[in-house]
């Protein structure tokens, strides 16, 4: 990767990858030479060797016997990261160092791709919740799920268990290629223009866990789909593929690069070229490679590739990725058309075989070991076998005979697991929060489940006149860093401290409002308005979504959206 003095400087001058003359650590500009601590520890050891460690020595010796670097780093290349501390409120967050905050328990993320779970699969993720992880299971936004409360002496047995399942937790966090996103009806769906199955095995086979891509300068974020509703958030990804039409070579991908929110949220970016099946390997690879060798790693609030994207423009991307990195041209392709359907699956819908897929809503994704366990036995009992997880923290289930319907709704509903859910069950999500991550400042899961609740008493009348949107999404965040992607949601709540007039602080959230992604309601994606001093504690939520809404359905005009009503409304009717 290194390069000589002339080479580098002409490689700076054609790329323009600076503005400021100082180095950025790109690789193939720069050289490798690590430009903080950080870049340092990757370089002296990979984070996928930390395995044997694990297994060999930290299992056996215990939490006190793990060296710091493997703890704060390589460990996530395993999925394992340390969960926050009970007790420790959020003023305290950003003040304590990272041993200060954390327990001697892990959160440990099952990698789970194109989110494709078997029954069996879903029987032993909930064996382990059950035996190891005191009950804890959530469905994130990423199609993974979460166990809480994972001891270090535990984790080669877990791995044995998942890994005997066709499961694992490789490269599920770190500076690494994270899990694919993929459609949760892939295959299954009648109106499916394309399957991403094969992509989505190929990629994950062939490159997840590869060395030689271990080393990224941040977080890389892949999604693929070839539904028309366009249902893996694309638009938020670093790479992503969405199924099209192409008028001469048939059905494959539009490309998009770029994507992702955090505290400088950014939209991706279409290259305006055509994917074709048999090219998504070749492509994704590519593009991860012009991150690892291109990325800025000199500053790590400026690693993601969605500030290479902003410096060079999609038109140089993608003339570095075809001469750099592919060797051929990618043929020009028109934009998939706008969704037509509701990304999220939610309901009951008739599969391409006759059979029927059963979208289903648990409480902002938090479930548990034994629900997951008598789910997997009641799919079995109603003659299915497959389910999937999607990147709205919902569960579709595959397969079900027509005649098994009813009972099968009828048995979710004892699980918790609506295939009806109300407006904002249906479309409410929260990070983990306060209650397990290190970075949160304020409880989430709680607060947006009781929130949900007393908006469905709240806005009964609403609902039952037919005058509430069908879709209005409520997202809860713990801090800024938009792990429940608020600021594209109708309604985004970013946690923060609040005084409360008594000289402390209580928990509440700055609002975004109007965000949102491609949809059947949106031509194309959009971030959401903040208003100066529009904050609201966390116990006045629900009194507040429910004076919004109110406000919305009285003033909107006819056919409008809550998102374009939040956007042109006086900030006087938004607080």
């Amino acid at each position: 990767m290194t390069s000589s003095p002339a080479a580098a400087a002409d490689t700076r001058t054609r790329l323009g990858a600076t503005k400021t003359g100082k180095p950025n650590g790109q690789w193939k500009v720069d050289g490798t030479a690590p430009l903080n601590a950080n870049e340092a520890w990757k370089q002296q050891d990979s984070g996928l060797n930390v395995r044997e460690r694990i297994e060999q020595v930290y299992s056996r010796q215990g939490f006190d016997s793990i060296e710091k670097t493997d703890l704060h780093g390589r460990f996530r290349w395993w999925g394992l990261y340390t969960q926050r501390k009970p007790g420790i409120d959020g003023g305290r967050t950003a003040t304590l160092e990272p041993h200060e905050l954390e327990d001697k328990y892990f959160m440990l993320r099952v990698r789970i791709d194109g989110g494709s779970l078997s029954t069996h699969q879903l029987r032993v993720i909930g064996g382990i919740s059950t035996d190891f992880g005191r009950g804890t299971a959530d469905l994130t936004d990423r199609q993974n799920i979460q166990l809480h409360w994972i001891r270090v002496e535990d984790v080669p047995e877990i791995w044995r268990r998942l890994e005997a399942a066709g499961l694992s937790t490789t490269e599920a966090c770190g500076d690494v290629p994270r899990v694919i996103l993929g459609s949760p009806v892939a295959g299954i769906a009648a109106d499916e223009i394309i399957d991403p199955t094969p992509a989505i095995e190929e990629l994950a086979q062939r490159f997840i866990g590869d060395p030689e891509l271990a080393n990224l300068p941040r977080k890389f974020k892949t999604a693929i789909t070839g539904h028309p509703s366009q249902d893996v958030v694309h638009e938020i990804n670093d790479v992503a593929f969405v199924g099209m039409i192409h008028p001469e070579l048939g059905a494959g991908y539009d490309l998009w690069v770029g994507g992702a929110l955090s505290v400088t949220p950014r939209l991706a970016e279409r290259l305006g070229a055509f994917v074709q099946p048999e090219q998504v390997a070749d492509v994704w690879v590519g593009i991860t490679r012009i991150f690892r060798d291109y990325g800025y790693r000199r500053l790590r609030t400026k690693a993601r590739l969605k500030f290479l994207l902003a410096d060079w423009g999609a038109e140089r991307f993608r003339d570095v990725l075809e001469e750099e990195y592919l060797g051929y041209r990618l043929a020009d392709g028109p934009a998939a058309a706008k969704p037509s359907t509701p990304g999220d699956h939610v309901g009951i819908h008739r599969q391409k075989d006759g059979r029927y897929f059963v979208g289903v809503s648990p409480v902002v994704g938090r479930l548990s070991g034994s629900t997951l366990t008598s789910l997997a036995t009641l799919l079995e009992e109603h003659g299915s076998e497959r389910l999937r997880t999607t990147p709205h923290q919902k569960l579709v289930l595959l397969d079900v005979p027509e005649d098994r319907l009813d009972s099968l709704v009828t048995g979710l509903e004892a699980l918790g697991l609506s295939a009806k859910p109300s407006v904002f069950r249906r479309s409410s999500i929260a990070c983990t929060g306060i209650e397990f991550c290190k970075l949160a400042i304020v409880e989430t899961k709680v607060t947006a489940a009781t929130a949900v609740a007393e908006l469905e008493t709240r806005l009964a009348d609403l609902a039952e006149s037919g005058l509430l949107p069908e879709r209005l999404s409520l997202h809860v965040n713990g801090c800024p860093n938009s792990c429940a992607r608020i600021q594209t949601a109708d309604i985004g709540l970013k946690g923060q401290l609040l005084p409360d007039g008594k000289g402390g602080q209580s928990p509440g959230f700055q609002v975004h409002l109007g965000g949102g992604l491609a949809s059947m309601d949106r031509e194309e994606a959009g971030l959401g308005r903040t208003v100066r001093g529009l904050k609201i504690t966390a116990d006045d939520l629900p009194q507040y979504v429910e004076r919004l809404v109110r406000r919305f359905v009285a003033d909107k005009h006819p056919s409008e959206t809550f998102a374009e009503w939040a956007h042109r409304a006086e900030e006087g009717a938004l607080l």
